[in-house]
């Protein structure tokens, strides 16, 4: 049975490289990889949302990169959180869990009676 994507809210892929790179360096494959792996296949980013985010990242500094050879043998870009990364991780994360908490509660209470007419 396929597993469906679910579309994801605004900075959430920012958060989650972010996340991916707080243990380990990589490469992107290996951040959408972790993002897979992580979320059970719920959540997959693409090379079209991946690659902008990583570059987005690296700009504002909360990230840096070098090139390096991949496990299979290819050139390729490797991600590390920096300083920034990590102070920025830790607030996103902090303000994230705090939004997702509030719409856990608003979901579990019951839905009003609609009156009927």
């Amino acid at each position: 049975m396929a597993t469906e994507s679910v579309s994801m809210l605004k900075g959430t892929v920012d958060l989650l490289i972010m996340r991916a790179l707080a243990a380990r360096t990589t490469h992107g494959y290996g951040v959408m990889r972790w993002i897979e792996e992580a979320t059970g296949a719920t959540l997959q980013v693409d090379e079209g949302s991946l690659y902008p985010a990583l570059y987005r990242l690296e700009d504002r500094g909360c990230l840096a990169s070098e090139w390096g050879v991949s496990e299979n043998n290819r050139r390729a870009r490797f991600y590390r959180l920096t300083t920034k990364g990590r102070t920025q991780l830790k607030a996103e994360t902090g303000e994230f869990l705090r939004f997702a908490r509030a719409m856990v509660r608003a979901l579990e209470v019951p839905a009003p009676a609609t009156p009927r007419g």
